[in-house]
């Protein structure tokens, strides 16, 4: 068996985006985690676990949490999907806030996704607002990379995904 699975979690697009990129590149089957049948895991070797950054949460990644020793034996990789550029310093508090105990060995890749205020929610549009306001009374020599884009995406529509990001996740899911 040499299956391999990405399973995604997906509130604006851009992560179901990457997903049908990696399927495009690889030989693999995708499926929404909210869609897929845990009793199908025996199906695969190799499983891509993909959710967008939400206060620092990796969105779908509680199947992970809860199935992981149906998990632990296979090949696993978790790609997570924001707004901001990719910033070394940030992907590794990620890392930490979401991989911990058995999960933190566990390669973590990252790529950027999309920014639209009209497509959010009342919800995630207002705090995102918020936080922007936050934001910009903050000395911008101060400033962290992700709290620059933030700012700079207010009132932008952007999309920035790009399969450049996908090739060291393709690297190592691939060997």
């Amino acid at each position: 068996m040499n299956q391999i699975l990405i399973l995604y979690r997906s509130k604006y697009g851009a992560t179901k985006k990457y997903a049908e990129l990696l399927k495009e590149e690889i030989a693999c089957d995708v499926f929404d985690v909210k869609d897929f049948r845990k009793s199908d895991l025996k199906n695969y070797d190799r499983i891509i676990f993909a959710g967008a950054i939400y206060a620092s949460g990796i969105s779908g990644l509680n199947f992970l949490r809860q199935n992981y020793k149906d998990l632990r034996d296979k090949k696993n990789a978790v790609f997570c999907v924001g707004a901001s550029p990719f910033d070394e310093k940030a992907l590794l508090e990620i890392k930490e806030h979401n991989l911990k105990g058995e999960l933190k060995n566990i390669p973590l890749f990252y790529g950027r996704g999309a920014w639209d205020e009209e497509n959010m929610t009342f919800k995630d549009r207002t705090l995102c607002k918020m936080l922007q306001k936050m934001v910009s009374k903050q000395d911008p020599e101060s400033c962290e990379p992700w709290m620059k884009a933030l700012l700079s995406a207010v009132g932008q529509k952007c999309d920035w995904t790009d399969r450049k990001y996908l090739i060291p996740l393709i690297e190592y899911i691939t060997k």
